[in-house]
């Protein structure tokens, strides 16, 4: 729609816009890595010219210590297993790896970590039996609560050595409540009249399903025994080369995940609110998109690792993330970033409680119930009720925009007054607004309430007018760029 000297600019400018401000943090990083080190003691590291590593953030650290040392190891024994399984066992395939799945959860866990998860399942599953949804979620939720009580916690901090393996079932215990659900509500739909289907066995098999077991993505009942019972016939030869480029992806996002943290140091910086204050408007802006994009590479890898052993097995993964640096809106942001949580939100909890489909206030009530349940879903922590409030005053705003624009007489007046090369720009003048609100979010979710304000204060209070008015700038080029990629994938 756009010349295409245009949209090269605007390619041209975003790239620039990356690595200058990424270029700004490396020089930050450098000058304050004395200070970092004596704070947040960087590790020492000889895999990237023996550059210093940012180790600081919990999440990465966490999954990768696990990972090397069992769980990757875990995953290709699943791997294993479901390819003999296959080949001499089709038949009862799940159910090998429903047994795998359980000794690997006792593995991990030990006998009492695997106990509480076959609890959980069996609470829920009795529960179900009244195929009430409405009793299915209170169950569900009261569950979930389980996890934040005190004395509880204590207890299951008893059964380990160590805090990570405590917060290993921490994590296993919050991703299964996802899975539970699934089923439970699934049963209350479908129960009656496909009782074979929605077995306690199977229920057993879809929560003991080992690639997604810890950290998922998210898959729904329905999708995975559909996708179980019709297994895509692949020959050795193409499973081996999925199993080749995956393999040299996975390798590539680690690589790529390693060398932001080793060159700029992101989250130690994120961590000292007085080294935030003082850096540069150029910094600032390369700070927040090195952290969203570290997230956005994280989970390529986080959720790559698991998509590839689902697709060795047969099976459709959910879609991985799509790039944060081509996301211009609040809702293209959860329906492409994680596309099974996206799934499961829209499936059990917007679409009941009313959706699009019904009065304003109806989808107002609806949103606010799905962002309340994420919130509390991730913790339900202060900046956690902060951040699901942007988010769904976003969404409400876009919807809002969208409605006003697709009324008749404002469609008419747009098109007798406004090219279509005028509205696309418009469009982009508009997301650029709606993208430093998304960044905003996201830097409260991932950094909390104090370094949200931060920006809020700098941007948009004390830089106002050159600084809010040249971030603004350059978003305009990013959203450009999302649009145009989503009307090529569109087409295509």
């Amino acid at each position: 729609m756009l010349p295409l000297w245009e949209m090269l600019l605007y390619l041209l400018l975003s790239f620039g816009f990356h690595f200058y401000s990424f270029y700004e943090v490396y020089k930050v990083s450098r000058e304050y890595e004395e200070e970092l080190e004596r704070e947040f003691e960087l590790e020492k590291d000889t895999l990237f010219w023996g550059l210093k590593k940012d180790s600081t953030d919990f999440e990465w650290s966490f999954w990768m210590e696990w990972g090397k040392e069992r769980i990757i190891w875990l995953q290709l024994g699943h791997l294993m297993v479901s390819q003999m399984s296959r080949l001499f066992m089709e038949k009862y395939k799940p159910w090998c790896l429903m047994a795998y799945g359980m000794v690997a959860c006792w593995f991990l866990l030990g006998i009492n970590g695997l106990a509480v998860i076959l609890l959980h399942v069996a609470i829920s599953f009795s529960v179900a039996q009244f195929q009430t949804a409405v009793l299915t979620w209170l169950c569900s939720l009261l569950l979930l609560s389980t996890l934040r009580v005190p004395a509880v916690e204590e207890a299951k901090r008893g059964w380990y050595d160590t805090e990570n393996e405590y917060y290993l079932l921490l994590f296993t215990l919050t991703v299964r409540c996802l899975y539970y659900t699934s089923f439970s509500l699934e049963y209350c739909w479908h129960g009656s009249t496909q009782k074979r289907n929605h077995s306690f066995f199977w229920m057993l098999a879809y929560m003991f399903y080992y690639p997604v077991f810890h950290n998922g993505p998210i898959m729904t009942f329905n999708e995975f025994t559909k996708q179980m019972k019709r297994q895509e016939a692949c020959s050795l030869k193409s499973n081996l080369c999925i199993l080749l480029l995956g393999i040299v992806r996975i390798f590539f996002w680690w690589w790529l995940a390693e060398l932001m943290i080793h060159l700029m140091y992101i989250h130690a910086i994120y961590s000292s609110s007085s080294h935030l204050e003082a850096v540069s408007y150029w910094t600032l802006g390369g700070l927040a998109l090195a952290q969203v994009l570290f997230f956005y590479v994280k989970y390529l890898v986080l959720f790559g690792i698991p998509a590839l052993i689902i697709q060795m097995d047969g099976l459709k993964p959910p879609a991985l993330p799509r790039c944060v640096s081509t996301m211009h809106s609040f809702t293209g942001m959860w329906r492409s970033f994680d596309v099974g949580l996206h799934h499961f939100l829209i499936r059990y909890i917007y679409i009941p409680m009313g959706g699009s489909h019904g009065s304003v206030f109806g989808m107002l009530f609806s949103t606010a119930i799905t962002f309340s349940f994420v919130s509390y879903w991730h913790g339900g922590h202060n900046y956690l009720w902060f951040w699901a409030a942007l988010n769904w005053l976003g969404v409400i705003a876009e919807n809002g925009v969208k409605r006003l624009l697709s009324v008749s007489l404002v469609q008419d007046l747009i098109d007798r007054f406004f090219s279509p090369r005028s509205c696309r720009r418009f469009h982009a003048a508009l997301a650029a607004v709606s993208t430093s609100m998304l960044i905003l979010s996201n830097l409260v979710f991932l950094g909390g309430n104090q370094v949200g304000k931060i920006y809020w204060n700098r941007i948009f209070v004390e830089g106002w007018p050159w600084a809010t008015l040249s971030v603004l700038g350059f978003l305009y080029c990013y959203s450009h760029v999302g649009i145009e990629w989503d009307h090529t994938h569109r087409v295509d």
